[in-house]
């Protein structure tokens, strides 16, 4: 908490961080055009926010494209603000939804990126992504396939009816950090390109960091799904793993 008291106590930093929040998925380009400063001091501030978890990157070939991570901002909201303003205050627990409905600029960038933390290791993240009972215990569905690439997958309800709600192909598979995939409605135009959904597993220490990327979103409203449906399925995630139990409620089913 004190690297992102840190991070914030800067100007520079937080205009950065608006910048993000007006338009997502930046260069560090695209971020000095606006800024009169060198790239230099520029990527020294941007340091000191991926530092403080603030910022998330992603790499699309030869660019780093910035992303602003908003849960570091609802912890400091649940522990300093809402216990003593809540009522008054209440408007700050939007910044995660807002960030989230940012536009992207471009069609080629990720849609939606999203970053955990979870006291665990690559390979039980790993299992509890890829095995089929440990995804019906925290998402409702299964995910089953045998996770070799070009192998299918599907998004099986639990009901036992064996219906599949959403399907795909694996496209890379490296266990225990990185794993991509297909993603598309069953009854899908096949000549339409599918969603693609990557899970990159980052250890350090204790911890792992998860990041979910899902791009080529159709529009705005499925983005906008997106980032509900994949905060809810993490928060679950994390729970199960670092306590054995999911959340006792189903976190999506809280209204937006």
């Amino acid at each position: 908490m004190d690297k992102v008291f840190k991070a914030l106590a800067d100007q520079t930093r937080r205009y950065l961080l608006d910048m993000l929040h007006e338009h997502n998925g930046q260069t560090l380009g695209e971020l000095c055009r606006r800024l009169e400063m060198t790239r230099q001091s520029a990527t020294q501030h941007l340091a000191v926010l991926e530092a403080a978890n603030l910022v998330s990157t992603v790499r699309r070939g030869r660019e780093k494209l910035h992303y602003l991570n908003p849960v570091p901002l609802n912890e400091i909201q649940e522990r300093w603000i809402d216990k003593f303003e809540r009522p008054r205050l209440r408007a700050l627990s939007r910044v995660k939804q807002q960030a989230e409905k940012a536009e992207e600029a471009m069609a080629d960038k990720p849609a939606f990126v999203y970053v955990i933390y979870i006291e665990s290791t690559p390979e039980k993240v790993w299992h509890a992504l890829t095995d089929a009972d440990l995804t019906a215990e925290y998402w409702g569905h299964s995910n089953v396939s045998d996770w070799q690439v070009g192998s299918p997958w599907e998004h099986r309800r639990t009901d036992g009816s064996g219906t599949a709600d959403v399907v795909g192909t694996v496209v890379e598979s490296s266990p225990p950090t990185r794993l991509v995939t297909t993603w598309a409605a069953p009854d899908a135009d096949a000549a339409a390109e599918p969603s693609r959904v990557t899970f990159d597993i980052q250890p350090h220490g204790d911890i792992v960091r998860l990041t979910v990327t899902h791009e080529n979103l159709a529009d705005e409203a499925e983005r906008t799904a997106a980032a509900g449906g994949w905060a809810a399925v993490l928060s679950n995630l994390k729970s199960l793993i670092e306590t054995g139990s999911p959340l006792p409620q189903q976190p999506w089913l809280i209204p937006q």
